[in-house]
């Protein structure tokens, strides 16, 4: 982790040398968010409940998947861009090094504008903790740093699937924003106001389910007594869920043609 960190220096020096660039797209990146919410908060204005769930209790999901979506943008963001690694012949550097290929594609690139996306989600989910009919607990508060971290596991685990395509079709195919930004946005919500069948999908295949939805019910009183560990845990699926996209990166990586340049 050493190296992901140096990583992060230099690109965070380097985007710094442009100052006025970066603060600007970090204030855009703040305020374009709110658009999206705002369409949330007038939506329960209008209506007031969906489907027995109210403002802050969606606005708590919102916030969770918000800052997780943000924190794998900024953070795994080599995976995200990895297309060009392999258009530019520069994956055949990455192999020769003597260090992970996950390592060296994370901290191929950095979007430190995104702290922008951070800070609204972070603000979102503060004003729901703040607002939310909840009586707060130390595993509460553990169980919800978990929902975030977990929540960014599984973005950085769907970015890496769509990254090892790239290894037989040269670009990332859009079928893969299905599940980062389509995922994103029906993770925003709670699942049981979906049909069955997507909430199996996003359980069982995606487990967005088990990084928002089930803790949510826990923290928000509604899960069945007894099983409190059970959900505090479940936030933890999310490295399960990684485990098998570092396979299927490792398959890719295995079947790499080089560019010969």
């Amino acid at each position: 982790m050493r190296l992901y960190f140096k990583y992060m220096a230099i690109h965070f020096k380097s985007q710094m040398q442009y100052r006025t660039s970066f603060w600007l797209l970090t204030l855009g990146q703040f305020l374009v968010p709110f658009t999206v919410f705002a369409g949330l908060y007038l939506m329960f204005e209008r209506f007031g409940q969906l489907k027995g769930w109210g403002f802050f209790e969606v606005a708590l999901c919102f916030g969770v998947v918000h800052l997780s979506f943000s924190l794998s943008e900024c953070f795994a963001r080599g995976f995200d861009a990895f297309s060009s690694l392999v258009v530019n012949g520069e994956f055949d550097r990455v192999l020769v090094r003597p260090r992970s290929t996950v390592v060296q594609v994370l901290g191929s690139k950095f979007e430190f504008s995104r702290f922008g996306r951070m800070l609204q989600g972070a603000a979102v989910l503060a004003w729901a903790v703040v607002g939310a009919d909840v009586e707060w607990t130390v595993a509460k508060a553990i169980t919800l740093g978990l929902m975030v971290a977990g929540g960014a596991l599984i973005f950085t685990g769907i970015f890496m699937l769509a990254a090892t395509l790239c290894f037989w079709t040269v670009q990332g195919l859009e079928l893969a924003n299905v599940l980062t930004d389509g995922g994103r946005e029906m993770a925003k919500y709670p699942l049981t106001i979906y049909e069955r069948w997507v909430t199996v999908i996003f359980t069982f295949v995606i487990p967005f389910g088990l990084v928002s939805y089930l803790p949510l019910l826990y923290i928000l009183g509604r899960a069945p007594g007894g099983y409190d560990a059970l959900y505090v845990a479940m936030p933890l699926a999310s490295a399960l869920f990684l485990l098998p996209c570092l396979l299927v990166w490792r398959f890719g990586v295995r079947r790499y043609r080089s560019t010969g340049s």
